[in-house]
């Protein structure tokens, strides 16, 4: 039940903020679950093509993930995301392909010229 003493604006600013901190938490759970299962496979390297491509997968999985988490935070207003990097121990590589989306059959065909 809305608090009469609040008005219809502050009411819906505060709905917006707990629904920003929510979608946080729920993107801070997926970048976490992709960053486990990037060092759970990491746990039995070998040096195989399909363990190779296996990884590469997972790598940009937990990157997007990350793009997401970044995004997000900067939503609620927290900016400096080199203290996400050094709380989760995110390796470079997913670091360094963050925000890069992989290309995607479709998406070459749209980027072609005539």
């Amino acid at each position: 039940m809305p608090n009469p003493s609040i008005n219809p604006a502050q009411q819906l600013d505060r709905e917006f903020a707990q629904e920003r901190a929510s979608a946080l938490g729920r993107l801070g759970r997926a970048f976490e679950a992709a960053l486990a299962a990037l060092a759970e496979f990491d746990q039995a390297p070998s040096d195989t093509l399909d363990r190779r491509q296996m990884r590469s997968a997972l790598v940009a999985e937990a990157s997007v993930a990350l793009w997401q988490f970044i995004v997000q935070r900067e939503a609620c207003g927290l900016r400096d995301m080199r203290q996400v990097l050094r709380d989760y121990a995110v390796p470079a590589e997913v670091a360094a392909r963050m925000g890069a989306l992989p290309v995607s059959p479709g998406r070459l065909r749209s980027q072609k010229s005539p």
